[in-house]
């Protein structure tokens, strides 16, 4: 797995994205004390459920990996702005 560029950045705004797109679709309400780590666990398997993201095999699903597949996410949204 190579890292981006600029994956930190990336991710942040995959949360932002994320958030915005649980709360809006009504899935979630999330708590200013969730940790980036539940909030990053809980959008990847929202997207992945709306099939919005290809799934990563259970085996290979940790916090460094759903960073990554976040980070790709959010950097084809803003490509796509």
């Amino acid at each position: 797995m190579k890292k981006l560029k600029n994956e930190k950045e990336l991710v942040r705004k995959a949360i932002a994205i994320g958030v915005a797109y649980a709360e809006k679709r009504g899935a979630a309400e999330f708590e200013p004390t969730d940790s980036a780590a539940e909030k990053l666990e809980y959008i990847y398997r929202l997207l992945v459920h709306d099939k919005l993201i290809a799934p990563l095999p259970e085996e290979q699903v940790s916090q460094e990996t759903i960073r990554h597949r976040l980070a790709i996410w959010a950097s084809r949204l803003t490509e796509q702005r």
